[in-house]
């Protein structure tokens, strides 16, 4: 074939060419009989790109493809007839297709094909550029389904590039009753694809493996009993009826059945692990009610009513004889870094254990340098006032950058630094009673005394291992676990946190401090940002500082950045320095700076000594500065919701009128919606049934580190659902706790 001259024809005969070829392989090579286990390739011939593409979808063996889901479907029971097509419509027509030829345009010479669909009502011309092949596929008179948008000229609708399938026959309600009858699907899957494999690719692959025997190996994993009782169809039934279902109930029915088993699985790992913990023996903490007070009574404000519901419950889990496993969930700036330090006063205060030998210890784990810093600053606040009342307290702080300790041998109101080794040998011996830090803090290296409680801030950034790893710190390996407290900022909805949490006590802390008024958050068109800046001039002349969040570190390419519109921190600090705010301090901080840097840049900021603060959002979580007001978040559309609730809590830490002008320069009404969710959401629990209506489960709550699929976070809409699921965890972990019978 390699030495036929290059003319019209060769591209059709290399197609034909090729697709004869495989067919010999197919029939003479003799594949392997199709199992789940095979690899794709052994039962299906695919290009690189395809190959290339299905492992991006995370495809590489059948039992994957079969379980790749469609994200939603094509309703084809009410479909087009050709003389009611509209111009500029998406349209799908089923017809037979005739005139079948190759031409040139008449202008460009660009090669294409011509063909026309008939059906009951009429015909309609179709064209395909560069697709000269298509006239040597279909045979005269094929039945076909034809999908793209209609065009019109001089009066006369077409199709133009459209896709086009070739059928067995016509369905009726398309004039198939002018062609004869047949079977034919009306409930279309529509899969996710990748550059390189279509939907129709995967929708044919995937009913070739049901037409095979592999499916009936399969055992299904919940028992009978499950699925009868929850009314869930079986797990050959609900394969077929996602993906070849006959009518939408069927659809519906296989995806009930597939998140049910899902979030079924999901409590009993979670149910599974915390009986598991439960197991082991824990620190007895009683008689700390006198510590917690004395702690409090040096703050010049009373608790909210949920701190103090909070503190009380985690009190309650220190004297259950259980090792406490506590999720408090609280908006930002809602006070939860309070209930997490008098609960830590008050242990390393506590009156150790019969049989204990030295004091008890706690350790704070938070997920950034910044954060596990700000919250050392905070303790020593906290503390030194207690302290100089005859109740000093050790705190250490442990990062991969720094150790430090509090208080210094020289000053009781100081801290000091110190080596890396001596910190550790502290912390073994048990002579640090508080230790705060990063992921540091799981390392080898790091051994404790009597660690009787555990800290995690922010936890949803931290895995289950990490959490795990934690607890497990102690150097007798026969020690009681300590109690374990997680906080995360991040308020989902109801049912998130009943799946991802299932294995957590949850406390709200739904209150504000008084006196915290809500921030104002307006978004910002290209046209309005002058009068903007000069509202945050008149906060700078007040005396306030201001935060400029941007998406990025470096300015791209000057080609790729016009394209992207995407401000960067360098370029815009410079800007706002040279071209709008010339007589005020501002410096920067993103994930690129050395540790040193990042904290003298933050303690520079911190003390008022930078008016604006241009940063990434590295800032996201914790970052406390009461006096920073003002937050301008540049390229708004590009985080998450989660992410831009958490930036415009770093302005809601003071009494102060707070402001957050999210400076967008979408036209996109989805991405300006999820916008205006922001804005009319009051709080943070309310953010997150807006984002549960608008966009399912997804995004606020970070649902993609859970490993939840789509078709399952649909379903979390579901309450129902998501209390069957865990009622049916529950009543078999009750009767089997190791599964040996599953």
């Amino acid at each position: 074939m390699f030495w036929i001259t290059r003319t019209k024809y060769t591209e059709i005969f290399l197609y034909l060419l090729y697709y004869q070829f495989c067919g010999f392989l197919y029939y003479t090579g003799q594949m392997k009989p199709i199992t789940l286990d095979n690899q794709i390739t052994e039962n299906f011939r695919i290009t690189t790109a395809q190959a290339r593409a299905l492992k991006k979808l995370r495809i590489e063996t059948v039992r994957e493809l079969l379980f790749h889901f469609p994200s939603r479907y094509q309703d084809l029971s009410n479909v087009k007839t050709i003389i009611s097509l509209e111009n500029k419509e998406q349209a799908t027509v089923y017809g037979k297709v005739s005139g079948l030829k190759t031409k040139k345009a008449y202008r460009k010479k660009i090669p294409m094909s011509e063909a026309t669909i008939t059906d009951a009502t009429g015909k309609i011309k179709v064209t395909w550029f560069h697709q000269a092949y298509i006239s040597k596929m279909f045979a005269e008179g094929t039945p076909v389904k034809v999908s793209g948008k209609i065009s019109e000229r001089n009066g006369t609708r077409y199709f133009t590039n459209p896709e086009i399938e070739k059928l067995t026959s016509v369905p009726d309600d398309a004039g198939g009753s002018l062609f004869g009858d047949g079977e034919y699907e009306t409930y279309y899957p529509v899969y996710p694809e990748s550059r390189g494999v279509t939907s129709k690719w995967l929708y044919h692959a995937i009913k070739k493996v049901l037409a095979s025997d592999a499916i009936s190996v399969l055992s299904d994993p919940i028992p009978d009993k499950i699925l009868k009782k929850y009314s869930l169809p079986t797990l050959n039934s609900a394969l077929i009826w996602i993906h070849t279902p006959k009518k939408e109930p069927d659809a519906r029915a296989a995806r009930k059945r597939f998140a049910f088993q899902e979030i079924f699985f999901i409590q009993l790992a979670r149910l599974s692990s915390r009986n598991e913990y439960e197991k082991y023996s824990a620190y007895n903490i009683v008689n700390i009610d006198e510590h917690i007070k004395k702690f409090l009574e040096q703050f010049p404000f009373t608790p909210t009513g949920a701190q103090t519901r909070a503190i009380n419950q985690v009190v309650e889990d220190f004297a259950s004889g259980k090792p406490m496993i506590r999720l408090i969930e609280g908006d930002v700036g809602s006070g939860k870094t309070l209930i997490a330090a008098s609960t830590a006063y008050a242990v390393a205060n506590a009156r150790p254990p019969k049989g204990t030998l030295g004091n008890l210890q706690v350790a704070y784990m938070a997920p950034t340098e910044i954060l596990a810093r700000q919250h050392y600053q905070s303790f020593i606040e906290y503390f030194s006032v207690p302290a100089r009342k005859g109740l000093p307290i050790q705190i250490g702080l442990l990062t991969g950058s720094e150790c430090r300790k509090f208080p210094s041998k020289v000053s009781p109101d100081e801290d000091t630094h110190v080596s890396r080794a001596q910190l550790l040998k502290w912390i073994e011996n048990g002579d640090i009673p508080i230790l705060i830090g990063t992921h540091a803090l799981i390392q080898k290296s790091v051994q404790f005394k009597n660690l009787a409680y555990a800290i995690i801030d922010e936890q949803h950034r931290f895995g289950v291992m990490q959490r795990m790893n934690l607890t497990k710190k102690n150097i007798a390996d026969n020690a009681p676990a300590p109690h374990l407290l997680s906080m995360t900022a991040t308020p989902i909805p109801r049912t998130l946190a009943l799946t991802i949490y299932g294995d957590l006590d949850l406390t709200l802390v739904d209150e504000m401090p008084k006196g915290r008024k809500q921030v104002k958050t307006e978004i910002v068109q290209p046209e309005g940002r002058n009068n903007i800046y000069e509202k945050i001039r008149d906060e700078l002349k007040a005396g306030r500082q201001v935060y400029v969040i941007c998406p990025r570190i470096d300015e791209p390419d000057p080609d790729k950045l016009m394209a992207l519109n995407v401000k960067s921190v360098k370029a815009e600090a410079k800007r706002l320095k040279e071209k709008v705010f010339p007589e005020f301090e501002i410096d920067l901080v993103h994930s690129k700076l050395r540790p040193a840097d990042k904290a003298d840049v933050m303690d520079s900021f911190s003390a008022g000594k930078i008016d604006i603060l241009v940063s990434t959002s590295v800032v996201e979580v914790g970052v406390n500065v009461p006096n920073a007001t003002t937050i301008i978040i540049e390229g708004a559309e590009r985080f998450g919701l989660s992410q831009l609730h958490q930036l415009r809590g770093r302005v809601l830490r003071s009494t102060h009128q707070a402001y957050c002008y999210i400076f967008a320069d979408t036209k996109n009404k989805t991405s300006l919606a999820r916008l205006n969710a922001l804005v009319k959401a009051k709080n943070g629990f309310e953010l997150s049934e807006l984002d549960l209506k608008l966009r399912g489960a997804g995004e606020l709550s970070g649902a993609k580190q859970w490993g939840i699929p789509d078709f399952a976070m649909e379903q979390l809409l579901n309450l129902k659902l998501v209390e069957e699921a865990k009622e049916a965890a529950n009543e078999i972990l009750e009767k089997d706790l190791e599964l040996k019978r599953y």
